[in-house]
């Protein structure tokens, strides 16, 4: 993995416990960023906060969910002003749409879109105030899928392009400020996602779907997260697709 510059930065990581999250952070804290491993299971992000520190870096484990309201007091204490956000957490749930999942459609809509509109709006003073003095970041990552027509795939894509539109429209907002917005869209990435998928036909659909795809790693994608936010202040890649070469 591709170390880049980021000494004295401060970032919170949402959906750190697993897939592209916990390899940004690792990413990040390889490159000198003191990291929030924000999400809900406390045993991964310990695990991967001693990971973490064992190799030299500094990890604070915050037990938290992105759908609820949370204290940022003790994320103050330890490391004090924030001046990257990189919202990762994300749930692929997919079924027909005329199976009338409301559950599922809730679950990515509160984890999705209104997660990452909660964690944004809570750390936006931090960001807005960092970037008076030096870079402050916004980092979304989105999806390919808000682009793609699938079927079965309605409600997540839809979620993604909401995603993807805010990201456009934040950075009207928060670029006069000083704050970079990035919108990152993987393609096919190597993660647990697939495994929220509950309905055992489609689940035995998707090596049919993505064959001939070599999906990319997570550490790709968090690689190139690294990469964008290392770069001087006034430059900013608003928008990012990162896809397997394989990948049409």
């Amino acid at each position: 993995m591709t170390t880049h510059d980021l000494s004295n930065r401060t970032a919170v990581v949402t959906g750190a416990a697993s897939g592209i999250g916990a390899a940004t952070a690792v990413a990040l804290a390889r490159s000198g960023a003191k990291v929030v491993l924000l999400a809900r299971r406390a045993d991964r992000l310990a695990e991967l906060a001693a990971g973490i520190t064992a190799e030299g870096g500094q990890a604070l484990p915050f037990a938290a969910d992105v759908t609820r309201d949370f204290d940022t007091a003790p994320i103050r204490d330890a490391f004090g002003r924030v001046d990257m956000v990189v919202n990762a957490a994300g749930v692929m749930l997919v079924n027909p749409f005329t199976d009338s999942r409301t559950d599922e459609w809730a679950r990515m809509l509160d984890t999705n879109l209104a997660g990452l509109l909660r964690v944004t709006d809570t750390f936006r003073p931090d960001l807005v105030e960092a970037a008076q003095e030096g870079p402050a970041d916004l980092v979304n990552v989105s999806s390919i899928g808000a682009h793609l027509t699938l079927p079965t795939f309605a409600v997540y894509s839809a979620t993604k392009a909401a995603v993807t539109h805010l990201s456009a429209n934040l950075r009207t907002e928060l670029g006069p400020l000083g704050v970079r917005v990035t919108n990152v869209e993987p393609g096919v990435v190597d993660t647990e996602l697939s495994q929220h998928i509950d309905n055992p036909e489609l689940v035995a659909q998707l090596p049919a779907v993505f064959a001939g795809v070599q999906p990319l790693s997570a550490e790709e994608v968090a690689d190139a997260i690294g990469y964008i936010t290392s770069l001087p202040r006034n430059v900013n890649l608003p928008q990012v697709v990162i896809q397997p070469t394989s990948q049409f």
